[in-house]
């Protein structure tokens, strides 16, 4: 479609519809008065407008349950269905938590554990934000873990990449002479904003290679063992792949918690393992 016919409020809320019935089997108005602000009215006819415009014969009232439930012909139409979109929900349910304590959102049987977010000033992100939109060339005081020490670099930002565990910005560094990953929380100072930018992502070699980095169960465990393994990542005939660019591949590594440097002795420690990696080696 060439334009989205549903308010992005309207979608957010319906979405969250699909969400909580899918994955908690119980769906009341009270989900949405929590999560969104909403009356009870405004709650009971978005569910209402969700059955009729949206997803007829999607949920089944049920009143032991006091709730809608998902029927048995139920086809998510504005979610993917995957488990991530549930953690995304409880993820914002912790968000707003750090700030409003007593803030219930109706997730209380529910938690997560997060890592702890690296030290990111908003002085630091905000000017580097500007010069990739503007294409700009930006001077930074940056502390390299390699030396310890901080030193001026002159870097032509092109995109801001968020892992698991830190936020860097992917850049042409003048000093280096090519591209790098600076780590926000290492950078001092406010960034200060120069002329136009003589390098772009179209010449970051790593990052317009593109790749796939196949994950595999550790070949050292049994058959058995390897089917348990190959259901925990939904593995297609034993294999993970996941699409990504080559100067990315590393932070998939460590999202999965893999290290191609060390062979742990115990296979059922990592469990995973990098089935290309001769394909890959090349870039990592």
């Amino acid at each position: 479609m060439t334009k989205w016919p549903i308010r992005w409020d309207l979608l957010f809320r319906y979405r969250m519809i699909e969400i909580v019935a899918l994955w908690e089997g119980r769906l009341n108005t009270n989900h949405l008065i929590q999560s969104f602000g909403i009356g009870r009215q405004q709650a009971s006819k978005d569910i209402n407008t969700y059955l009729v415009d949206i997803a007829p014969g999607n949920l089944i009232y049920d009143k032991q349950l006091k709730g809608y439930k998902p029927s048995d012909s139920f086809v998510p139409k504005l979610t993917s269905g995957h488990a991530d979109e549930y953690l995304h929900i409880l993820s914002r349910n912790e968000d707003m938590a750090v700030t409003f304590a007593d803030l219930n959102m109706g997730f209380e049987n529910t938690t997560m554990v997060r890592p702890v977010t690296r030290n990111i000033s908003p002085q630091v992100l905000r000017p580097l934000v500007q010069a990739i939109r503007e294409k700009k060339r930006v001077d930074i005081c940056y502390t390299s873990l390699k030396d310890g020490e901080c030193s001026g670099r002159i870097i032509s930002p092109h995109t801001l990449v968020c892992t698991p565990l830190r936020w860097h910005v992917r850049a042409y560094c003048e000093h280096a002479g090519g591209f790098r990953d600076f780590v926000l929380s290492r950078i001092h100072g406010i960034p200060d904003i120069n002329d136009q930018a003589t390098y772009d992502k179209h010449a970051d070699e790593l990052w317009s290679t593109k790749v796939n980095v196949d994950i595999v169960p550790d070949p050292r465990l049994n058959e058995k063992q390897k089917k348990v393994i190959e259901k925990d990542y939904a593995m297609s005939d034993g294999v993970l792949s996941i699409a990504t660019n080559a100067s990315l591949i590393r932070y998939v590594l460590d999202a999965y918690s893999i290290d191609i440097h060390t062979q742990k002795s115990n296979p059922q420690g990592q469990q995973i393992v990098l089935g290309n990696l001769s394909e890959l080696t090349n870039y990592l």
